[in-house]
């Protein structure tokens, strides 16, 4: 890693990111294998948000916004709460990514579908499987570090092969350990970029934009943003 973070660039990012996460198209009842009472499925969802404790706090706290602290902490939170193994992350720190277009989210997260979902359980070869995804567009400001000029110089930032993610976990603990907020590189699997965050504070204002639908056939994975509707074959 040496030289890595020398001369490096700052852009002084201010804009939306594209957060592609799992989530069903249509909304489930979890509560409906407790009871048919309409009234005891609203009794165990009081119950379950006087337990909670309250993640989000709204500007204007007058106002009661249960909609937008749910997508905060879905679009924002999550990763932050819940730390894992990832590209920029040894999993003791957490780190949330997103893409500058649909595309690219897409491109990225049927990577990691597919190889860290299907391959691991056996299923990359089995036709029909379907994952469904929600796309937020979450805006960030922030002055972020520019790793795109230094790819050439440190291809490994791209491709991890063969080493794995170990430069990248570098990077990833040294920018966290010295406190900054994010960086922006290059897909590996697209012309687009990416952006890896450390610090929630930077993200606001999520705002869902569209649905998808993953399925594997014939080999490829169909990406479908209204149903049937081919929107890219990867």
């Amino acid at each position: 890693m040496d030289g890595l973070f020398e001369g490096l660039k700052v852009t002084d990012f201010h804009g939306d990111i594209h957060r592609n996460i799992v989530s069903p198209r249509k909304s489930q009842n979890l509560y409906d294998d407790l009871t048919d009472s309409p009234e005891g499925w609203q009794a165990a969802i009081d119950l379950e948000m006087g337990a909670k404790p309250h993640m989000y706090i709204s500007n204007q706290p007058v106002i009661h916004r249960p909609f937008e602290e749910a997508a905060y902490n879905e679009a924002i939170d999550y990763p932050f709460k819940h730390w894992s193994k990832t590209r920029y992350s040894d999993g003791s720190f957490g780190v949330w990514y997103g893409a500058d277009s649909l595309e690219t989210s897409v491109h990225e997260t049927v990577y990691h579908w597919r190889k860290n979902f299907l391959e691991d359980a056996g299923w990359h070869t089995m036709e029909g499987i379907i994952t469904e995804r929600k796309v937020y567009l979450v805006r960030c400001d922030a002055a972020l570090l520019d790793f795109i000029p230094t790819l050439n110089a440190f291809p490994a930032l791209i491709d991890p092969a063969p080493g794995g993610y170990y430069l990248t976990h570098q990077v990833g603990a040294r920018m966290n350990h010295d406190g900054h907020p994010g960086l922006r590189s290059r897909s590996a699997h697209c012309k687009g970029d990416i952006y890896a965050i450390f610090n929630p504070k930077i993200l606001s204002n999520p705002r869902p934009t569209c649905y998808l639908t993953y399925q594997i056939k014939a080999g490829s994975v169909i990406v479908e943003r209204q149903p049937g509707v081919v929107l890219l074959r990867i």
